[in-house]
């Protein structure tokens, strides 16, 4: 294992290779976005994936591990490629490929960057603003500037972001769901469902959001989002299993006072 002096150097290192990645991708994706396109599903109508999907993440891999020798990948598309270097990338293509693919402009490209199971290092990129999120071991940034995590301090005057429910949470949970929901709808002042949980935590980190939760999250979808968050000054909370790949999440900006947040989190977990 690195010493941390240099694990800090390398994971700046290893944020410009995902940020470069990132940009590789971008012109592509944004001539594809509202054209024709063919989309597929995979496992069910809720879960969609285009060509473009799987043309970025090869693209992507290709120049991960040539600037990063013999690192591994685990992308949405095509799943684990193991590597012998001592670095895993995760890799979503798009990030809101539902959007992309009907044409909303709230989708993204996340690339996060895994060392001896933490996360080190992690890049946002929005192809439609041009606004790239980067995060390392020293620090978080919005193209290329400093960035921290602020905002309102009470909910009644916060904007949360949340998936919740999703089709799967309204089969298990049912009408408890339903009113958990409605709780969220009520504390806040404002609640959206923007399909991108990378795009709404890049979001948290720059305080244009205050809050975001979801449940049945993949480990590409919140790698390099986690990671921005608490390298801006906010607050990631996991839950549902251990480590740092964890299928529910609740992002919040240093400012929020969250009581209805973790009231509605302590329901999913207890």
């Amino acid at each position: 294992m690195p010493s941390p002096d240099a694990l800090v150097a390398y994971s700046a290192e290893l944020g410009a290779a995902a940020a470069d990645a990132a940009r590789l991708v971008a012109d592509d994706l944004r001539a594809a976005f509202r054209g024709t396109m063919t989309v597929e599903f995979k496992r069910d109508q809720h879960d969609p994936v285009t060509e473009h999907d799987r043309r970025a993440e090869e693209a992507i891999t290709k120049s991960l591990t040539a600037r990063i020798p013999d690192s591994g990948v685990v992308g949405e598309e095509d799943g684990a490629q193991p590597g012998t270097g001592g670095v895993t990338w995760y890799v979503d293509p798009i990030d809101g490929t539902a959007n992309f693919a009907r044409g909303l402009a709230f989708w993204c490209t996340s690339i996060g960057a895994v060392v001896d199971d933490r996360i080190v290092a992690g890049a946002i990129l929005d192809p439609m603003t041009g606004d790239l999120f980067t995060a390392d071991l020293s620090g978080a940034w919005l193209n290329g500037e400093p960035m921290r995590s602020t905002g309102h301090r009470a909910e009644a005057e916060a904007l949360i972001i949340t998936g919740y429910p999703s089709a799967r949470d309204v089969a298990t949970d049912g009408p408890n769901g339903l009113a958990r929901f409605g709780n969220l709808v009520t504390a806040y002042g404002t609640l959206r469902r923007s399909g991108s949980a990378a795009l709404s935590l890049a979001h948290v980190a720059a305080g244009w959001i205050d809050a975001a939760m979801g449940t049945s999250v993949n480990a590409w979808d919140i790698c390099a989002g986690r990671l921005i968050v608490e390298q801006a000054g906010g607050v990631y909370r996991g839950f549902g299993a251990d480590g740092w790949n964890q299928p529910g999440y609740a992002a919040y900006t240093a400012d929020l006072d969250p009581v209805a947040l973790n009231r509605f989190v302590a329901t999913l977990t207890e």
